[in-house]
Formats: structure tokens, C-alpha cells, sequence
């Protein structure tokens, strides 16, 4: 439980005790972003090692050798002395340091640092133990390469390191020094000693600061952060003299990354201080505090924003205190050297050695964020982007152009404020982001028209082409786009307003992202595609399969695999009214065939097909319409073939009957249904859920009507869709054959529909690794032995995923040139 002081209101401390400090109680203890990050890191450290000792044995173990092998070479006596002084400091440095500290009444921490030496010592102790009792070949077994001499985790210094971690040597160098060169020493005697492995010791390493940071986020640090009554006497040590103070921003531990106070200085001579009489929340100096361990706040988003988005587009991850001081100091008077009307800087000062401050000049008024949409007139906005372009041609980026970085002063002038993400002589890129973001900004509160027309009257229409590129979510602050879910059609709405004034402009997307989050989510699903796949081409000999295979069979399944491009064509074909091609039909089919590559399955082939009706001459909302009726009728003729066939695969063939449903199946079905239907009740699930299925079947149903008005088209709709089955069908079961297998039709035909399902559901380009391990197991299941399986599951792909890629390629490339894609 968090523990507070009882008073609300302090004296200063070294002043006047009748100048008062107006805050909010200070939480005793305080869990810092930065324990998590550190302990998260320490515990990935600890993850790399075991994987490490896992899958490179060998060179761990040649270190190890080099190592000890280096290290007989030393003197013996500066060994034996490394030894003494190590097994001493080891513990005498963290003892004495700790002792330091209770006399500096940090007792607190020294208490949570022996408890994260406990947890340690138990933990150690206990791994210790189990590795005598591990099985061969395991990873403790790894730890310590077999032998019994070593120990997998060093019980001497895993303890110190926990409470090293956790004691808090931060600006201490010439303790930290010592400390870490006793273990050092410690780590160097168990090496040459033979009771400690390099592995051991990186794990024990990373085991120790993972106790450390894990106790202290658990637990909670002591609060460093300074209370208003040292913010009090920082700012007379800069020669003012402030008679009050009040916070200003809520509650310490609200989340907030700074604090703010509100300062009212003397009026009159020095001798005869006053208090002048004001309103509240008139006041002298508004006051930004940025504490030491705020400084990780929100890092591991904007680590996030940093690897995602190109350089150019984002600023320091981290920064130190000292250098976020300096950076926004930095900013605040290049502003006003700009032009820029801004709250004046007035100064700068650490407080103690676990914060800083920056003093500003309070201006009287309220964020533009607080100004009712009524107050806000086109005469105010022209003055925000007059204030912006004097900022823009100062090549200053402000970073985080939000409703509450411009406030409205008393005189209902516009005011640039909060500058602490901003950055001098910037590029032309960071110049036109700051523009879009703030086209969007003042767009959410008076519409896309004001907010156009206001800015080109200031900036010009050519500037504001320059952004139309860079309205996109991704390029924008977390805040405006949260605040865009509520308004989807914002950000078109401005670009369709720019391009009215500038009818010539560019509307592509510049891009501005590395990558994006499903790029991640595929590489993750490629390599579990890859390790179920590999092991099992590894374990085959591909010459003695090739050898084994019966030819005409294998031609019979690359005829069944060229017939599903046909029937793709005709599928397509018969849901569009249009009059189609069907050469070229074909060609989109092959060349939808490569993509798969690059997309998901039940992706690529969307995409290509959209976009070769619209070439075609296909409005776009009816392409996509077309495309979602042949996906829907073939999803539903896929459903209803699997319970036809599995009926029948299920009462009339014994070997199959794993295939027919099962009681437990009915149960995970049914419970999957009952999740669905309990997420279905959520509005928000229920709007997301509703807004996909409209945008993916928008214009369906009556594009289906169309088709059944003219038989010829259905006919040609529902035979390609039946057709491409019977092509994958014979494909498959022309596979099977060719390597001595056999099955009955409706088992083959209700192990292609299973797979094929399971490959439209997988992330992974063209299904990989779903769909080989589902037919490989449904066919091992249907009698097949797991080679025979294996060998036409193999033979399967190759024809039709694999094979068709280079003519795919040069389908592509083709279509691209003649304009058809």
C-alpha cells in the first residue's frame, strides 16, 4: 500500500516558514516505469543465455576453455591475490556502501536491497540444488556442460548483484567502480577455479538484476522526488523571490511526466517583501519540473515509434535529465528568437541531484484544448498559424502540436507552449509532420474547411499540398488518433480540401514507417512455419522420394494443380456482369499465385483480383463488391462440401472415423461459439465486428442479385467454384498415388477442404506450415504411413504453391506492364 506524508501544506525548508507551499500529499513509495523496463531486460538477458547454452554448446564451451586456458597462463601469486581481495570486497564494498546510506537516513532503501539479496541467495540456492537432480541434456545440464564441479547459477554473487541493483548506485561512480570490480575479480576466481562457467556467470548476472529491479518495482522506492518546498528554494537561489506556491497538475502520482507550480513573487524592494493581492491562479511564474525518474515514462512507446517509423520522422527515445533540460531550454529560446509568441523562459535550475526545473512567465488565459468551439474565431486561428509559420521558418519542429500545446492568452492572442519534445534546425520532413499534425489538431475542433482555409490563407497553397502526404495516422501523435476513431473520415476530409485549392497535388502517402505490426506478427509465424516444416523435409531423402514416385501420377496432379487457375478465372468471371478476358483471367490467377508469397492466402489473391477489375474498368466499390460475392459464395460451398463429405467420409469408411466429428470437438465448437457470442455483447467488439463485415461485403447482396438474373453468369460462378475444387482434389489425391498411397475419394476430398481452411485462417503467406502439418496429420490419421503422407504433402505444395512462384513472377510483371494491375 502506498504510504503518504500527513500534511498538505510544508513550510519551506532553509526559508521563510511563512512563505507556504500548496501540494498534494507525496507518496512515500513510488514504482518507477524504469524498475520494470530493467527488470524486463534482465530477464531477456537471462532467456538469450539459456537459449544460447541450448542451441551453441560447442562455442560456449571452446570460450570456457579459451578462458581457463588463458588465465593458467597468469602469475599465480596476482591470482591468489585477485582471489583474497575478491572474496573480501566482494561483500565488504556492498556492506560499507549500505552503511553510507543509513547514515544518510536512506534506510528504506538499504532494507528492500538485503531483501532483494534474500530473494536472490534463496533462488540460487534452490537452481543449485535442482541441477544436481536435472536430467542429462537439459538446460541447468547445459549451465554447468554435464559436469558436477559447477555450479549453474553463482550463489557468491547473484546476492550481491540483486542488492547492487537495488540499493541505488546511480551517480555514485566511485562506488559503482568498486563494487563491480570486486565482482569482477569474483567472477575471474571462479573461471580459473573451475567452479564457475561463462554461462553460469552471465545467468547469474542477469538473474541478479532481474531479483533487484523485480523486488524494487514490487515493493516501491523510496519517493526521490523533490517536494515544492526545495522547488521553492531552487528558484530563489536564482535571485527570485517567490511569497506562494501551489501545484498545479493534480495529484504526484497522477502518471504526469512533469509537475507544474504555480509561483507568486514579491512585489517592492527587497526590505519590504508583500504578497501582492490577485485572483487566484494569478500567477508570476508557471514552473515545469522534470523528475529524474520520470524520465523513462512512456519509453518503451516511443522505443516502439523509433524502431517502426523512420529516423527522420522521430526524436530521442531517451534522454537524460540533464538533457532533456538543456533540449527544452535550448528550444524555448529559439522560439522567442524566432518570433514566436511563447510564455518567456525566465530560468533554469537543478533541484538536488533527482530533478531540474524551468521557470516560465505565466501568462494569464486557457488552452485551446479548454475554449469552448464557439469562442474559437477565424481570426484566432489565423494567428496560431501565423505563430506557426514563424516557427517554420525558424526550422524549429515543435513535435507535439496538440490542443494543449497552443493556449489562448487573455488578450485572445495565440500562444505556443509545452516545447519539452521539440527539436532545433530540423529537415524538411520533421517541418511538414508538425503541419499535418496540426491541420489535424485544429480540424477536430472547427471541421476540415476552417482549418484548411484559415492555414492556406497564411501559409499558401503550396505548403499545404506538402502535407497531404503525411495525412496518415501513423504520422500523428497518440492522442489525435485516438481522437480520430471518433471521426474516421477526418484526415480525407482534409486531404479533399487541399486538393481543391491545389487540384494538382500528389495524394499518394509518403511512407513513413520501417515496418508495420502485422510485418512482425508474419516474420513470427514464418519461423514457427519454419520450424514444423523443416525438421520434416530434413528428415526425408528428397532423392530416394524422387526416385520412388510414379510419374504419370505426379503429371495427373500438375494437371490438377493447372486446373485450379482455370477455375479461379471462370470463379471470378461469373460474378462480374462485365465481359472478361479469359487469357488474361488466367494470367491474374498465376500472378495472384506469386503474391501469396508476400500475403496471407486468403489476402493476396483479394487484393489482385480488386485491383485487375478496377484496370478493367470496374468502379471500384463494384470490384470489391464482385470479389467479396465470389468469396462469399465460395466460403459457403466450402462449408457445405465439408459437412457433405465428412457425412459420408464418416459412415461409410472405419479408417476415417477420427475425421468425423467428435464430442470433444462439438464441445471446443460449442464453446467458441458461446466466447463469440459473449464478445458479440460488448459495443465495442460488436462495432469493430460490424464495421469489418460491412467494409469486406458492402455491396454483396445486391451484386449477387445481378448475378442471378443472368444464368449464364451464375452457371459460370458456381462451376468455377466447384471446379477449383475438383482441381486441388485431384492434385492431391494424384500425390498420394504417386507414392504407393491410396484413400477413398471423399476421405481425400474432406482432408483438402480441412486444410485448405486452416490455410485460409493462418497468417502466413500462402498458408505455410498450417497447411502442410494439417494434411500431413489428417492423412497419417486416415491410414496413409507418415512417409507416404509426408513424401504427397510435399509433392502437394511443390505444385501448387512453390512451382507456380517464377511463372507467377513473370505473370506479374506482365500484367504491371500492360497496365492490368
Amino acid at each position: 500500500m502506498t504510504q503518504t506524508h500527513d500534511k498538505a501544506v510544508r513550510p519551506r525548508e532553509g526559508a521563510d516558514a511563512g512563505v507556504p507551499v500548496d501540494e498534494p500529499a507525496q507518496p512515500y513509495r513510488i514504482r518507477r516505469s524504469s524498475d520494470a523496463i530493467r527488470f524486463a531486460a534482465s530477464v531477456t538477458g537471462l532467456a538469450v543465455v539459456m537459449l544460447l547454452v541450448s542451441v551453441a554448446q560447442g562455442t560456449t564451451h571452446g570460450l570456457h576453455a579459451d578462458i581457463q586456458e588463458g588465465t593458467a597462463h597468469a602469475p599465480r601469486m596476482l591470482l591468489s591475490l585477485a582471489t583474497l581481495v575478491s572474496s573480501f570486497g566482494v561483500l565488504a564494498v556492498p556492506i560499507a556502501f549500505g552503511i553510507v546510506r543509513l547514515f544518510h537516513k536512506d534506510g528504506t532503501r538499504v532494507a528492500i536491497a538485503l531483501l532483494a539479496a534474500m530473494i536472490a541467495f534463496g533462488i540460487t540456492v534452490g537452481l543449485d540444488d535442482l541441477s544436481v537432480r536435472a536430467a542429462p541434456g537439459g538446460v541447468l545440464d547445459s549451465l554447468i556442460w554435464g559436469g558436477t564441479e559447477t555450479a549453474p547459477i553463482h550463489t557468491d554473487i547473484a546476492p550481491v548483484i540483486a542488492f547492487v541493483s537495488a540499493v541505488g548506485m546511480a551517480g555514485r561512480i566511485r562506488w559503482q567502480a568498486a563494487t563491480w570490480t570486486m565482482i569482477g575479480l569474483a567472477a575471474l576466481t571462479g573461471l580459473t577455479a573451475a567452479y564457475a562457467s561463462v554461462a553460469a556467470l552471465a545467468a547469474t548476472y542477469f538473474l541478479g538484476r532481474a531479483i533487484g529491479h523485480g523486488t524494487l518495482y514490487a515493493v516501491g522506492t523510496p519517493n526521490p522526488r523533490p517536494p515544492g518546498t526545495a522547488v521553492v528554494a531552487a528558484l530563489e537561489r536564482l535571485g527570485l523571490r517567490p511569497v506562494r506556491a501551489v501545484r498545479l497538475d493534480g495529484t504526484p502520482d497522477s502518471g504526469e511526466e512533469t509537475r507544474r507550480y504555480g509561483v507568486v513573487l514579491a512585489a517592492g524592494p527587497a526590505d519590504g517583501d508583500t504578497a501582492p493581492d490577485r485572483d487566484a491562479g494569478e500567477w508570476d511564474l508557471e514552473v515545469r519540473v522534470l523528475d529524474r525518474d520520470q524520465q523513462t515514462a512512456g519509453l518503451l512507446y516511443r522505443v516502439w515509434r523509433l524502431l517502426r517509423l523512420r529516423s527522420t520522422t522521430t526524436g530521442r527515445a531517451l534522454r537524460s535529465l540533464r538533457r532533456s533540460l538543456e533540449q527544452e531550454s535550448l528550444m524555448a529560446y529559439a522560439v522567442a528568437a524566432a518570433g514566436v509568441r511563447t510564455p518567456r523562459l525566465v530560468g533554469t535550475s537543478e533541484v538536488g541531484t533527482e530533478a531540474a526545473l524551468l521557470a516560465y512567465e505565466h501568462v494569464p488565459g486557457r488552452r485551446l484544448a479548454d475554449v469552448p468551439e464557439e469562442d474559437i474565431t477565424d481570426g484566432l486561428l489565423t494567428d496560431v498559424w501565423r505563430q506557426f509559420r514563424a516557427m517554420q521558418a525558424g526550422r524549429l519542429a515543435h513535435r507535439r502540436l496538440q490542443d494543449g500545446a497552443v493556449a489562448v492568452g487573455a488578450d485572445g492572442r495565440a500562444y505556443i507552449t509545452d516545447l519539452r519534445a521539440g527539436e532545433t534546425a530540423v529537415g524538411d520532413l520533421a517541418l511538414r509532420l508538425d503541419l499535418a499534425q496540426l491541420l489535424t489538431t485544429l480540424a477536430l475542433r472547427v471541421g476540415a474547411e476552417r482549418a484548411v482555409r484559415t492555414a492556406a490563407e497564411v501559409l499558401g497553397g503550396e505548403a499545404l499540398a506538402a502535407a497531404v502526404p503525411l495525412l496518415q495516422p501513423v504520422a500523428l501523435s497518440r492522442a489525435t488518433r485516438t481522437a480520430l476513431r471518433r471521426d474516421r473520415e477526418l484526415l480525407t476530409g482534409i486531404r479533399e480540401q487541399i486538393v481543391r485549392l491545389k487540384p494538382e497535388t500528389e495524394v499518394a502517402p509518403l511512407r513513413l514507417e520501417r515496418f508495420r505490426p502485422r510485418t512482425i506478427f508474419s516474420i513470427v509465424a514464418l519461423s514457427i512455419a519454419a520450424y514444423i516444416v523443416i525438421p520434416q523435409v530434413a528428415s526425408l531423402d528428397l532423392a530416394a522420394m524422387a526416385s520412388a514416385a510414379t510419374w504419370h501420377w505426379a503429371a495427373a496432379a500438375l494437371g490438377g494443380a493447372a486446373l485450379t487457375y482455370l477455375a479461379a478465372a471462370f470463379m471470378l468471371m461469373g460474378f462480374v456482369p462485365e465481359r472478361l478476358p479469359l487469357g488474361r483471367t488466367v494470367l491474374v490467377q498465376l500472378a495472384a499465385s506469386f503474391v501469396k508469397l508476400v500475403a496471407p492466402a486468403a489476402v493476396g489473391g483479394v487484393a489482385v483480383n480488386t485491383r485487375y477489375l478496377q484496370r478493367s474498368g470496374v468502379r471500384p466499390g463494384l470490384a470489391v463488391a464482385s470479389v467479396g460475392a465470389s468469396q462469399l459464395v465460395g466460403l459457403v460451398t466450402h462449408v457445405l462440401l465439408l459437412i457433405m463429405f465428412g457425412f459420408l467420409t464418416g459412415s461409410t469408411t472405419k479408417a476415417t472415423q477420427d475425421l468425423a466429428p467428435s464430442r470433444t470437438i462439438v464441445i471446443v465448437v460449442l464453446s467458441l461459439g458461446l466466447l463469440a457470442g459473449l464478445a458479440l455483447t460488448v459495443p465495442r467488439v460488436r462495432r469493430v465486428v460490424a464495421s469489418r463485415l460491412k467494409s469486406m461485403f458492402s455491396g454483396v447482396v445486391p451484386r449477387l442479385v445481378d448475378v442471378l438474373q443472368t444464368p449464364k453468369k451464375l452457371f459460370t460462378g458456381m462451376g468455377g467454384t466447384l471446379l477449383l475444387t475438383v482441381g486441388f482434389v485431384i492434385c492431391l489425391d494424384a500425390s498420394i498415388r504417386a507414392f504407393g498411397g491410396s484413400l477413398p475419394l471423399t476421405t481425400v476430398v474432406v482432408v483438402f477442404l480441412t486444410a485448405n481452411a486452416v490455410g485460409s485462417a493462418a497468417p502466413t503467406p500462402g498458408g505455410l506450415g498450417a497447411v502442410e502439418g494439417a494434411l500431413t496429420l489428417a492423412l497419417t490419421i486416415s491410414g496413409l504411413t507418415a512417409e507416404t503422407a509426408t513424401s504427397a504433402v510435399l509433392l502437394y505444395r511443390l505444385l501448387t504453391l512453390w512451382l507456380p512462384v517464377l511463372p507467377g513472377w513473370a505473370a506479374f510483371t506482365y500484367l504491371q506492364r500492360r497496365e492490368a494491375l
